[in-house]
């Protein structure tokens, strides 16, 4: 898992909601960026997951759909190691971001939900806080927005229980895991548009 200063999606077994958000934002990244790869660095590991297992069918037509190929994802447990070098942790549940706070006590501070971090974000935007300087690389903006998520986590009113996690699709049809996709393209937009924003 090569991951320095990028973005790292968990969930539980590493098989639907973290390599569909993987997948779904690497291609809104690169989709931005200039360059062919995207502008920081996107993976994604299981607070339980078992090594080496492919993607499920219906998360991986979905990746298919923002990538183009799916079939050589293979699953990996979440790592303190991984957790260290991750600018941002972005989980599918709080239990999930617990395990890895637990985990690496050091990622606390860059370590939310991904709809949490959403939310934080959204709310300072809104707020006219500043997220990064306009000339700085991708890596600089995603710091930033870390450091300004953590300031409005201080004062945004938290959300309703169960309102920041990611519900988990398996064992239901394609389409749930569609409207899982759509939720994770919502979330991830204005944290793609502080990023990949042009310069």
């Amino acid at each position: 898992m090569r991951m320095v200063g990028g973005l790292l999606f968990v969930c539980h077994a590493n098989l639907c909601r973290s390599p569909m958000a993987e997948y779904i934002a690497r291609a809104m990244l690169t989709d931005m960026a200039p360059a062919a790869d995207a502008p920081v660095a996107v993976s994604s590991a299981g607070t339980h997951a078992v090594p080496g297992q492919p993607m499920h069918p219906h998360a991986a037509a979905v990746a298919a759909q923002w990538s183009g190929e799916s079939h050589t994802f293979r699953s990996r447990p979440v790592t303190a190691a991984a957790l260290a070098r991750a600018g941002v942790v972005l989980t599918a549940t709080r239990e999930q971001r617990g395990a890895c706070v637990a985990l690496a006590p050091g990622a606390i501070r860059r370590t939310f939900t991904l709809r949490q971090f959403s939310r934080l974000v959204t709310a300072a935007t809104e707020r006219g806080w500043p997220t990064a300087e306009i000339d700085a690389a991708p890596a600089e903006r995603l710091a930033a927005l870390v450091s300004t998520a953590g300031r409005a986590r201080a004062l945004v009113q938290p959300a309703r229980a169960g309102e920041d996690d990611l519900a988990d699709p398996l064992g239901q049809p394609l389409g749930q895991f569609r409207r899982c996709a759509g939720e994770i393209e919502r979330a991830l937009r204005p944290v793609v548009d502080v990023i990949a924003k042009p310069c």
